[in-house]
């Protein structure tokens, strides 16, 4: 019995290790699929990719896609798509020129403008796929063509620029430095800290709690391991970004909607709902929640979020064009699919879609730097996307 007893525990262990791993092998597969990607490309790229420069581009060049994805994530786990996103952000650009460049309207007003113009869009979009049952599938099409050819009609087929110089800072703006530090950002670089440290205390405080109330925790070597290596890449990153300009302000509005989403997913009722709406709509229909007014607030949100990636990627161009907004509704699709997000809904997560939309993000800047062609970036962009998607239908199936 002696023997038994010595070796019962490691074995109990082990399987408490591996059980974990087949739940949450996704999540964790994504977040180290994202680092592997980044050191292949930094050792072909001859330590390139990790400048400070490359990385300041690699987080200003996805930022749109990040916030149009924190929203799409909601619409895909409710179990709808939404193809007209990239109009969307194409046609709030072209609005936003106008106003500003053309009529001088104060861009304070204009911005209000812009993002009250993408939340009446969505609930447009959302009313005829919520209350007349139209698939969202067709609907968010038909907004594609229709915003592609409103913005078409906006500028008059030319580009209107350059924006107030206020308005730039939205997305070419960066924290400034109160210590005015030579070659380093040290107040960026103290943000950093902070916030690594201020979400490492959280997550510990968090376990803590979760252990008090005796429910189900991750092993505390994940725990430890994953959290120590989080707050390790924000540092390493905020002292990277610091060698150049520091941090940029759409960095930390990305940071700040990242935070809300995941809050809103996981702590409130609203998030749960539209977890269930996506896992079984008759079953959360029936259950008394109104499904109709859920979606339609889902797709109230996305039109809000379309809109402010619309004045971040105009903010960053410093000029609306006819063709902005081309082809980012299958960037911002496919990051959430890669993070995780289930084609059928209700699985999904914030970070996950986060960590998709770098993971092409770096992909294309890594590619590019190699001089791999964009005919070449298409192919394997669409088998990385098609990969993701096989691996979720697996583990539903199996």
């Amino acid at each position: 019995m002696s023997n038994e007893t010595a070796v019962l525990p490691p074995v109990a262990e082990k399987k408490k290790y591996t059980g974990f791993l087949r739940k949450n092998i996704r999540e964790y597969a994504m977040f180290l699929s994202l680092i592997v990607i980044m050191v292949f490309f930094q050792i072909k790229t001859d330590g390139t990719l990790m400048m400070p420069l490359n990385l300041t581009n690699l987080i200003l060049q996805n930022s749109y896609i990040v916030i149009m994805a924190l929203a799409m994530l909601l619409v895909i786990v409710a179990g709808h798509i939404d193809l007209s996103v990239g109009s969307v952000a194409g046609f709030i650009g072209a609005l936003a020129a106008v106003l500003m460049v053309q009529h001088n309207v104060p861009v304070v007003v204009a911005t209000v403008i812009c993002l009250v113009a993408g939340a009446i869009i969505g609930a447009a979009q959302g009313y005829f796929v919520a209350y007349t049952k139209i698939p969202s599938f067709i609907v968010t099409l038909a907004g594609m063509l229709v915003f592609k050819g409103l913005t078409l009609a906006l500028l008059d087929g030319q580009s209107i620029g350059p924006f107030p110089e206020i308005f730039q800072k939205l997305s070419s703006g960066f924290i400034p430095d109160v210590f005015n530090h030579e070659t380093l950002r040290l107040t960026s670089l103290l943000i950093g800290f902070i916030v690594a440290l201020v979400l490492f205390s959280m997550s510990v405080r968090q376990r803590l709690a979760h252990t008090r109330q005796e429910m189900e925790e991750e092993p505390a070597a994940f725990f430890w391991l994953k959290n120590v290596l989080f707050a390790g890449i924000m540092v390493y990153f905020s002292f990277k970004l610091s060698e150049y300009k520091g941090l940029p302000n759409v960095l930390i509005i990305m940071s700040l909607l990242i935070v809300l989403y995941n809050f809103v997913t996981n702590r409130t009722t609203v998030g749960r709902r539209i977890y269930a709406l996506g896992g079984n709509e008759k079953a959360t229909r029936l259950s008394g929640i109104n499904t109709s007014r859920l979606t339609f607030y889902t797709f109230i949100n996305m039109g809000v979020l379309a809109a402010l990636a619309g004045l971040v990627f105009a903010a960053r161009l410093n000029t609306a064009t006819p063709k902005a907004g081309l082809g980012f509704e299958l960037d911002v699709i496919a990051a959430c699919f890669i993070g995780g997000a289930s084609a059928s809904g209700g699985v999904g997560k914030v970070m996950g879609a986060v960590i998709g939309a770098f993971i092409m993000g770096v992909m294309n800047n890594g590619m590019s730097i190699l001089g791999i062609g964009i005919d070449y970036q298409q192919v394997i962009k669409g088998l990385v996307l098609l990969a993701a998607v096989w691996v979720d239908v697996y583990y539903k199936n199996k």
